[in-house]
Formats: structure tokens, C-alpha cells, sequence
């Protein structure tokens, strides 16, 4: 018992002071009572003693104790005191005042309590630089010790010490390190290079030259760490990196995180140096792509006649930085995708977005600085992001900073196809609980109307039904936003002014006030009524009584009402309080953070950080290339002499790494190539080529292709893509593919619903009727004399289209007006401009003045955008174009009148456009009503019960979303109203029934 007691009394120090440092307090009940009533009748504080020596080690003894520890003659003992040291300061606790009795330990031959010794240094030398002087020659002489972690810990600490006077040691120590054999040891020179430099910059001279020597290893370990100090002490000698660039992109996957990030944004900023701009129109891309890999030799050829191809050194770099996307590093994947932003062509910058979408399921902190970063990308490149937009909606689990970016970055991903889908979510983000997050929604949708004209008036009228909102902050919000609106075209919503000043006695909030006060000043000329109470801006007096309104008034009054006092500036007050004011621009606020370079301080903060280093332009002109050539030596085939000779390492580096990446790409397509003939391999069909079969497949199974939502028909169309381009490669015998074609596409659609969780959408029953009214007018496609001889024109069927379901139908009529045949006439494949085109069949011979009728499908995708392709001849081809208009877009269905009502509530708010016209007394009886909007879209009539009032439904093609159109007769206005999710294919039919329905005639 007493040799127990001993022990414990030596590692704990006294049980006096273990009272003292531990307490009763600190201890719960239990533990006391069940010591004290333990058989042993020991005291209970030895025993919480030993409980908390398991769990808290540092709080067993107090610094006296460790003291005593330090300087006692058992090494077991000065370990024992130096890991609770250590365990105090990784704590955040003091322990400064241990360090005289901790450095006497520096000289000891105990490699464990040396290590944690110098740790412990580390830590507390540059507070306590006289006593850590007084050890000096203790680390010099541990800088050649046997083992690399006592070498890197001793220069390690020397380089704390910051006291001019050791300057000379530190340089010398410095050096010695830099030629270490342990890359351990060069690793920590190279970090002691930015500590000398920071403590005498005037030795910028000898460390550029450790700098050049240590940018020469071939350690991974090394690599980072000496591009941390060229970017610390000489960021301007670009010269260095030269022969080390190849290097570099070589050893880039192998460096730890932290080298690689500081390594890409130093390759970044050469880059822009050394090569010409990819951006150019003319620029080449062939090397390592998948076009270069398809084309012949002749297509190569030619290609390589144009004025620009990339650098080697440039494709050697964007190659090597690619594999990091993948890195689970945040750092690291927002390095490389800023690389790919600031060096790579327009062409490949979409490989980075999939990447930075990942990044948004981390941290908070993580998605701030990611979603900045988008932002900025997203107002250049809004097509990066917009597959994904659905990965930008807010959640009700985002911080405040994190909804405003996303709203930010839904404002800028915003146009013509999806801005119904984005005013939907804003909608719904404006009812949040949050206030200053749904004020900034209400000026993103100001913003949303400014930028996209077709949906000013829906937005408007939008912000008009917020004004009747409960929540004070979202009325003064909308009434901001609908003045900055309103000054864009004041005489034409007078409407919206004079209800704006019948809430005038309804708003509370100062700023809501102020701004309609504002409005009513500026637009109230507008506004042919008299106001029938006293002056707004009397009201407001009367509300706000501070001392700077006050005084504003004052200073106002002398201006505006002349006396004898009043000078000569009162004649010039209309002038200078009536100016006319410019009509704000809302924009963006990332829109001019793209001056700083991404993924930097700067660009966080939108102003230059200290230690900013700015890109430079594109040079007009690359220099020489040949600098960055390197001599290797290399053994010859026969014996074992050597030979030198200079030749560029990109090439062995980019035909290494690029045998390996198409080793990969290309084993799918060519796992047989040795046994197999050249010839074989040329009969091989491209995957475009495949893909575009499978379309055809799936386009034709009309049943299957209607009931899947558009994920599965993706996904199945991805994985016969897959199988077919499996069964090139193991020569299946091509009966057997073919009887199975039918059992594949089941198959695939199976596997696509398993691989792919969504949610099935339940369509609403939506019977489809056939076309009230066909036009028979022609549109003009080709004029005889553009296609020599050849004419062609298109009209649009109004038909449901026999070759997929979401394609518009058309019929074109083309001619031979000239004196010979004309042959294979076609539609090129090269031509489509992103609208999916079904050709009709080639024409092999169409004689002179005589024509012929063919049938093509077209899917706009529920937009007005022209189609652009190429209609070919045997020897010419000419370039048309096909723009439908907004009612071609649409296909008739038949429902109740009362599933109209129905479904007219749930499309209303932003989802509803509404005008009111003075109708012609021609127009007024029902069947010149139904003529004239049939005429104008492909509407099916909905049968009314209520005289005055008719009703028309449609579907668009291309994504089956309700178009609702009701036309209310009030003598002699009309009321027309449609409803649909897609606002812009709204707003244009709106303008469109308007217009047929004021114009008189058939």
C-alpha cells in the first residue's frame, strides 16, 4: 500500500496540491461517495485522481508540479511532463511560464522528449527570444544530428527565434538544410526561406539563390513547400520556373493538398505570361480531344493550317490539373476549377461545373466561398450552371448568406426558357420567415423584369399584389422595387401609381414611405386624378418628426418659396428639383468581381487584399518556348553509355500521361485491336453516331416515350448508348442484337429507374383533340433564285408529329425550278443548332419543274428560337432557317369547363398575363372570337356556360405544360387572360391575341 502511494505521490505531485488543483467541485458527487465508501478506506481524492489521469491528463497537476517533473532525474518523468505540456497547448492553454524549465531539456539524448521538446520551442521562442538565445549552440549542434525529424525540428526552431542578430546563423543553417539528403529536412528549409525573409529583406538576394536550388528537387515532399517561398519572397522572377515548369505539371498529382493549391495558383499566373489566349475564334483544339481521335488524317491536316493551335506546355498543364477535380480537398477542386476559368478555352470549362456542384453538400463555410465564386461565373457563363439549377434552391436549412447567393445566382441563371420554373421558386421564397432574405428575392424578381422584358408586366403586377401584403417589410421592399420598375415606363402603368397612393396610409415602414412619396412626386404627372386628402409629403412630416427632416424642410422651403431673403437660386428650383432622373440599373452585385482572380481573398471581400497578386493579359505574342526545354540524360540501347541531348519534356510527359489516359479511353472500343484489322476498325460507327440511333428507337416507341418523365428517357437513352458500343466490341453476332432490340429498350428503361430516383410526375388527364382551324399560308424557306433553281417552302401542320412527342410538325414542298434534275437532296447532319431535327429521307432525283412533298419534325423546346440547318444538294448547300411563332408551339385538348376553372386557380400570380382591349364591333359575336385566337394558336375551344365568356386550352409540345386562354366580353372592352407555367410563351400570346382581336377583317 505504501509503495503504491508513493508512486502515485511522484507522478501526481503532492495530494495537497492535488486537492488544491483538482477540488471537490470538479468531480461529480457520485464519484466522492462511492471512493469514500469503498473498502479500500483510501482517501477518494487519489482515487478522482487516477480516474481523471485516464481523461484529462493536464489538469493532474499544476505548473509547480510540472516543474518538479521537468528537473527530476527520471526520463520517464520529463516525458510524462512534457506530453501534458504539449496536451496544455493543443488546449489553448498558457504554459509559457514552463519555458525555462522545459529548454534545459533541449540537450537531451531521448529522441521522444527531444521531438516534443522542440515542439514546445516552436511554440513559445519568439516570446521568450533570451532564453531561447541562451540554446543556440545546442541547435546548431542538433542540425547534424543522425535522425531528419531532430535536423527539421532544430532549423525549425531557429527559425523562430526573431532577433535580428542570429540573421547570419539562420542563412548559414538555411543553406546547409537546403542540400539536406532527407527531402524532410529541405521541405522545412524551404519554409524557414519565408520566416528569414519576413524577419531581414535584404537576404531576398541569397534565398532567391536556396530558392532556384531547392525549385530543382524531384520530391513531391519538397515541391510545395519551395513554391510557397518563390511566391512569398520573388513572385516576379518567372524566370526561375522555366526549367521547372514541365517539372511541376508532372509531380502536381503526387504533392500533398495543401502544395498542390499553392503550386496551381502559381502555374496559373505563369500561364497568362507565356501563352497566347485559347479564347481566340480561330484557336485550334485537337490534342488529346475526342474529335482529334475520330478524324482522319486529311481532316487533321487541314486543321492544322489555321493560325492558332495550343501550346504543348499549355494542354501539358490543363491535362494534369483535370484528375484533381476529383480531389477530396475543397481547396484543391476550387484551384483547378479558377485554372480552368482563367486558362482554359470556352470549349471545356463545363468539366469544372459537376465539380463545384459537389462542393455545395459541404460546410457552410465551404458553400460561401463556392457560391461566390459561381456567382461570378454564372453572369459570363450563365449555360455552366444551368442543368443544374435545382441544386441553387434554397433550403429552409440555409444560413442567411447561403440563401442570398443562391438567390443571386437563380437572378443571373435566369432567361427566356426557365424563367417561369425561377419565378415559381421566388413565389415561394418571398413567404419565407426570414425578412431580409425575402426583401432580397423581391429585388431579385426587380431584377429578373429588368433583364428579361417579356416579364416585366408579370413581375410588376406580381409586386402590385405584395403591397397587400401583412408583413410590413415586404410592402416597403415592393414598393422600392416597383419605383425602380415604374421609372422605366411611367405614363404606361398609372394604374399601379394610383393604388400605390390608396396604400399610402397603410405602410408603416419609413423606407415604404419615402419611396412612395418619391413615386407620386416623379410619376404623379402621370396620373390624370387629384389627390382628395392632404399631401403625401405633408402626411410624412407629420409622421417623421427627426431633426434631419426638419432641417431638410427648412432648406427645401427657402429654395422653393421666393422672399426677400431667398437669393437668386429660388428662380432655378424647378429646375434642379424637377430634373428628370435616369431609370436605375439593377445588376448584379458579382458582376465586377471578375477583376480579381477566383478562389482569392480579393475576390471574397471585392476589394485587393495585401499580398494580392493580379493576373496578367493574354501576351499578344507567346514568347520562346524553348526556355522551359530541360538536358536529360538517357542510356542508349546498346551498353551502358550515356548520352545527353535537349529535348522537350512535354512531350515525354504528354505522351506518358496521355498513353495512359487514352490507354483507358480507348480499351472499350479497341480491347481486340491486335487480332483485329485495320479495316475493321474503320468500319466502326462514331458514339455520336450511336447515340443518335438510339434516339430514333426510343422516338418511335410513341407509347413508351409519352408516359416516362424526361430523367428516364435520358438515363435509358445513356445506357443503350453504353450497351450497343459493348456489343461493337464483343462482336455479338448481329441477329441475335437484333432480336433483342426490343427487350433492350424495356431493359434499359428498367435499369434507368432503378439507377436514377425520381419522382414519377402525375400527369394530369389531358385528352388531346384535333385542330380547330389549319393554316394554309406557306412560309418561304429557300427563294429559287438563293438556291439555284431550288425553292423550298414550310408550312406547320398543327398535327401531333409521328416521330416524337415533342417535336413540331412541319410539311415542306420543295421545287425544281430549273432545266435539269436535281439530286440526293437532304438536310445536312453537321446543321442543327441545338433544336433536335428529324430529316426527312433523302430525295436521290427530283426532275426539273417538278416538286414534291416531304414531312420533318423539329423540337424547339417550348421557344420562339430559330433553327438553323443546311438543305443540301448533290454538289451545293444552303443555309435556312425555320423561327415559329408562339401559337405553333401549342397542341388542342378538350376539358370540362369546370376542370378549366379548375386549373385556371392554380396558375395564377406570376403564372397568369392579363390585358384589356377595346374590341372591334366586328369582333364582338362568338364565332369571329374563336376565329381569331384559333387562327392565332393551336387552341381547342372549351365549351361555355356563361354567355360573353370564352375559353381555350393547349399543351405546349415540347414539355406538355396547360395553356389556358379566356376572353371576357364587357362592352366594348374585352378581358384577356392566359394562364400558364411558361411566362414568356404567355406574355408573347398575349401580344398576339391582343393584336388579332383590335384588327379588323378576317
Amino acid at each position: 500500500m505504501a509503495d503504491k502511494k508513493t508512486k502515485e505521490e511522484n507522478v501526481c505531485g503532492t495530494k495537497e496540491g492535488l486537492r488544491q488543483e483538482v477540488g471537490p467541485v470538479q468531480i461529480s458527487d457520485q464519484l466522492s461517495s462511492a471512493g469514500e465508501n469503498s473498502r479500500s478506506g483510501r482517501p477518494a481524492i487519489v482515487r478522482r485522481g487516477c480516474f481523471l489521469k485516464s481523461v484529462y491528463p493536464w489538469f493532474l497537476c499544476r505548473n509547480e508540479d510540472l516543474k518538479e517533473m521537468l528537473e527530476s532525474n527520471k526520463e520517464s518523468l520529463k516525458l510524462e511532463a512534457m506530453k501534458r505540456i504539449v496536451g496544455l497547448i493543443a488546449k489553448g492553454k498558457n504554459a509559457s511560464e514552463l519555458f525555462p524549465a522545459v529548454v534545459k531539456n533541449v540537450a537531451s539524448k531521448n529522441i521522444e522528449l527531444k521531438k516534443l521538446v522542440y515542439v514546445y520551442l516552436v511554440r513559445y521562442a519568439e516570446e521568450q527570444q533570451d532564453l531561447a538565445l541562451l540554446s543556440i549552440s545546442t541547435f546548431q549542434r542538433a542540425l547534424k544530428d543522425p535522425n531528419q525529424l531532430i535536423r527539421a525540428s532544430a532549423l525549425r526552431v531557429l527559425s523562430s527565434i526573431r532577433v535580428p542578430i542570429i540573421v547570419p546563423i539562420m542563412m548559414l543553417a538555411i543553406k546547409e538544410a537546403a542540400t539536406d539528403l532527407s527531402p524532410y529536412v529541405r521541405k522545412t528549409a524551404a519554409h524557414a526561406i519565408q520566416k528569414l525573409f519576413s524577419l531581414d529583406p535584404d537576404q531576398k538576394e541569397h534565398l532567391i539563390e536556396v530558392i532556384e536550388k531547392l525549385l530543382k528537387d524531384k520530391s513531391t515532399l519538397v515541391a510545395g513547400s519551395v513554391v510557397m517561398a518563390f511566391e512569398e519572397v520573388c513572385p516576379d522572377r518567372i524566370d526561375l520556373i522555366h526549367k521547372n515548369y514541365r517539372k511541376l505539371c508532372n509531380l502536381l498529382v503526387d504533392v500533398e493538398e495543401w502544395g498542390q493549391v499553392v503550386i496551381i495558383h502559381m502555374l496559373t499566373r505563369y500561364a497568362r505570361t507565356q501563352f497566347v489566349s485559347p479564347w481566340r475564334e480561330d484557336a485550334v483544339f485537337d490534342e488529346n480531344s475526342e474529335k482529334a481521335f475520330y478524324d482522319s488524317e486529311e481532316e487533321r491536316r487541314v486543321d492544322q493550317s489555321k493560325p492558332y493551335i495550343m501550346d504543348p506546355d499549355h494542354r501539358l498543364l490543363l491535362r494534369n490539373t483535370k484528375p484533381l477535380l476529383q480531389s477530396r480537398n475543397t481547396a484543391v477542386v476550387m484551384a483547378v476549377s479558377q485554372l480552368y476559368w482563367h486558362l482554359s478555352p470556352k470549349h471545356e470549362l463545363s468539366i469544372i461545373t459537376k465539380s463545384l456542384v459537389r462542393l455545395l453538400r459541404s460546410h457552410r463555410e465551404v458553400q460561401y466561398i463556392v457560391l461566390q465564386n459561381i456567382a461570378t461565373m454564372s453572369i459570363q457563363r450563365k449555360g455552366m450552371f444551368e442543368p443544374f439549377m435545382k441544386s441553387f434552391y434554397v433550403r429552409s436549412t440555409d444560413a442567411t448568406h447561403i440563401k442570398t447567393l443562391k438567390l443571386e445566382i437563380l437572378t443571373n441563371l435566369a432567361n427566356e426558357a426557365n424563367i417561369s420554373t425561377i419565378l415559381r421558386e421566388f413565389q415561394t421564397y418571398v413567404k419565407s420567415q426570414d425578412k431580409a432574405f425575402a426583401a432580397a428575392t423581391i429585388q431579385a424578381i426587380g431584377c429578373c423584369a429588368t433583364n428579361i422584358s417579356e416579364v416585366t408586366d408579370t413581375c410588376l403586377n406580381g409586386l402590385v399584389l405584395l403591397l397587400s401584403n401583412r408583413d410590413e417589410t415586404v410592402v416597403a421592399e415592393s414598393v422600392v422595387v416597383i419605383k425602380k420598375l415604374l421609372q422605366t415606363q411611367p405614363s404606361q402603368h398609372s394604374d399601379i401609381i394610383k393604388h400605390m397612393a390608396k396604400l399610402f396610409d397603410n405602410i408603416t415602414v419609413r423606407d415604404g414611405v419615402i419611396h412612395i412619396n418619391l413615386t407620386l412626386d416623379v410619376f404623379g404627372e402621370h396620373c390624370l386624378f387629384r389627390w382628395p386628402r392632404p399631401s403625401p409629403m405633408r402626411r410624412t412630416l407629420s409622421n417623421f418628426r427627426s431633426s434631419t427632416l426638419l432641417d431638410r424642410t427648412r432648406f427645401i422651403r427657402q429654395l422653393i418659396v421666393p422672399n426677400e431673403k431667398s437669393g437668386a437660386l429660388s428662380k432655378y428650383a424647378r429646375r434642379i428639383l424637377m430634373a428628370p432622373k435616369p431609370a436605375p440599373v439593377l445588376q448584379s452585385a458579382f458582376k465586377d468581381r471578375d477583376r480579381f482572380q477566383l478562389g482569392t481573398l480579393s475576390h471574397t471581400l471585392n476589394s485587393q487584399a495585401s499580398g494580392y497578386l493580379e493576373l496578367s493579359d493574354w501576351p499578344a505574342v507567346a514568347p520562346d518556348q524553348s526556355v522551359r526545354n530541360v538536358e536529360v540524360v538517357e542510356p542508349q540501347k546498346n551498353g551502358n553509355a550515356v548520352k545527353v541531348e535537349s529535348r522537350s519534356e512535354s512531350e515525354s510527359g504528354s505522351e506518358s500521361s496521355s498513353s495512359e489516359s487514352s490507354s483507358e479511353s480507348r480499351s472499350e472500343l479497341d480491347s481486340d485491336s491486335d487480332s483485329g484489322t485495320d479495316q475493321k476498325k474503320n468500319t466502326k460507327p462514331k458514339p455520336v453516331q450511336i447515340r443518335s440511333t438510339c434516339l430514333r428507337i426510343m422516338q418511335h416507341n410513341y407509347s413508351l416515350n409519352y408516359y416516362l418523365p424526361p430523367q428516364i428517357i435520358q438515363k435509358t437513352l445513356n445506357i443503350m448508348t453504353k450497351y450497343i458500343l459493348i456489343h461493337i466490341v464483343l462482336s455479338i453476332s448481329s441477329p441475335f442484337f437484333v432480336n433483342c432490340m426490343c427487350s433492350l429498350l424495356h431493359l434499359c428503361v428498367f435499369l434507368a429507374c432503378q439507377f436514377d430516383a425520381v419522382s414519377w410526375p402525375v400527369r394530369v388527364s389531358l385528352q388531346a383533340s384535333s385542330p380547330v382551324f389549319v393554316p394554309e399560308t406557306s412560309h418561304e424557306l429557300l427563294h429559287r433564285m438563293t438556291g439555284k433553281g431550288l425553292s423550298a417552302q414550310y408550312r406547320f401542320t398543327r398535327q401531333p408529329c409521328i416521330y416524337g412527342n415533342s417535336m413540331v410538325s412541319l410539311q415542306l414542298t420543295l421545287s425544281n425550278r430549273t432545266d435539269q434534275a436535281l439530286e440526293n437532296i437532304h438536310i445536312s447532319e453537321k446543321s442543327s443548332t441545338g433544336q433536335n431535327i428529324h430529316r426527312f429521307n433523302a430525295i436521290e432525283r427530283l426532275e426539273p419543274q417538278a416538286s414534291v412533298t416531304v414531312s420533318m419534325g423539329v423540337d424547339f423546346n417550348d421557344s420562339t428560337q430559330t433553327a438553323n440547318f443546311q438543305l443540301c444538294t448533290k454538289e451545293d448547300e444552303f443555309s435556312v432557317s425555320i423561327q415559329p411563332a408562339v401559337g405553333e408551339l401549342l397542341l388542342p385538348i378538350t376539358m370540362s369547363e369546370a376542370d378549366f376553372t379548375k386549373e385556371q386557380g392554380k396558375l395564377v400570380g406570376m403564372n397568369e398575363s392579363s390585358a384589356t382591349i377595346t374590341i372591334t364591333p366586328e369582333n364582338v359575336s362568338s364565332q369571329s372570337v374563336n376565329r381569331k385566337v384559333v387562327s392565332v394558336a393551336n387552341l381547342g375551344v372549351i365549351p361555355s356556360g356563361q354567355e360573353n365568356i370564352y375559353r381555350f386550352a393547349g399543351k405546349t409540345v415540347s414539355s406538355g405544360s396547360l395553356v389556358l386562354v379566356s376572353v371576357a366580353l364587357k362592352d366594348p372592352d374585352a378581358m384577356i387572360t392566359i394562364n400558364t407555367e411558361k411566362t414568356v410563351m404567355g406574355s408573347m400570346l398575349l401580344r398576339q391575341v391582343k393584336t388579332a382581336l383590335t384588327n379588323s377583317g378576317p
